[in-house]
């Protein structure tokens, strides 16, 4: 890779931010096209973010990611949104323009583009169940509703959390069937009764974490996916695919959202296969 003064700089921010692979899949393929950018990881402090953005306007940076606890501040802070953003509530992607910093949220498009690739099919008529309805659970469950799910399971400890999607929900897709699952006994017995689980809770982004649902929540002919990419297989997609389900890692939906943002940005549509490459030599050793 070559830097030259006309380089223009990408950044993903988290806090923290050791985990994430996004430089790996950009970086690979603005070489492979030969676009003269690079692409970074920025710790920021949440304190810190919105004047920390305004910064990376005036510094000429041409595009930004974000990623936990960030997705809600920036929904907040910013001033214009996009459609998609607006829609699932966060921010994911930032486009710097002449008229100033625009929100998007790729994340719908990328967890649908994943489940079609790892499954064959998206939400359609699928009961669906959601474990974690934190920033990255609520998006999923709101682009499901939206792409035509029959009905939504909502696992959560949180009762409030829980309540305040669930109504969000039935303002954006009433004809949805939305029920709530608190306790254990409750997650596991609804969760058997769907088509596609989706693990959206960070539990599992430590190798030692437990699945946070037994063997008896899964069976045969269900779907399983977890947003967690890092690992090949985390301990809930063992547990599924121990029980007979289908599973896939977060890898696609990173890639894909990934892609859809460096387009936002610069108008050219990245190489693909270079950021798959590179992901799975990362996370798989290929």
């Amino acid at each position: 890779m070559r830097l030259s003064g006309h380089t223009k700089p990408f950044a993903v921010i988290g806090h923290p931010i050791g985990h994430t692979l996004s430089p790996i899949m950009h970086n690979a393929s603005m070489q492979e096209i030969g676009f003269d950018g690079i692409y970074l990881a920025l710790d920021v402090h949440p304190d810190e973010l919105m004047e920390v953005l305004a910064a990376m306007a005036k510094m000429g940076f041409a595009g930004v990611n974000l990623t936990v606890p960030h997705k809600e501040i920036a929904f907040r802070g910013l001033a214009k949104l996009d459609a998609s953003a607006r829609l699932l509530g966060a921010t994911n992607t930032v486009e710097f323009t002449e008229d100033g910093l625009i929100g998007h949220n790729t994340d719908g498009y990328g967890f649908l583009m994943a489940l079609e690739e790892s499954f064959g099919k998206t939400v359609v008529d699928d009961a669906v169940f959601v474990l974690g309805c934190g920033g990255a659970g609520r998006a999923v469950a709101l682009m499901a509703a939206k792409e035509g799910a029959r009905s939504l399971v909502l696992a959560d400890i949180d009762a409030e959390r829980v309540q305040k999607l669930n109504d969000e929900i039935g303002g954006l897709t009433p004809n949805v069937v939305v029920r709530q699952a608190l306790d254990r006994a409750t997650q596991v017995a609804l969760c058997r009764e769907c088509d596609l689980v989706v693990q959206a809770s960070p539990v599992g982004i430590k190798k030692e974490d437990p699945s946070l649902l037994p063997p008896e929540a899964f069976r045969a002919g269900q779907r399983a996916f977890d947003l967690i990419y890092m690992y090949p297989e985390t301990t809930i997609l063992t547990t599924a695919r121990e029980a007979g389900a289908q599973i896939a890692n977060g890898l696609g939906m990173l890639l894909h959202q990934g892609a859809r943002a460096f387009k936002i940005w610069t108008g050219v549509q990245p190489s693909i296969e270079a950021m798959r490459s590179a992901l799975e030599e990362a996370v798989y050793g290929e």
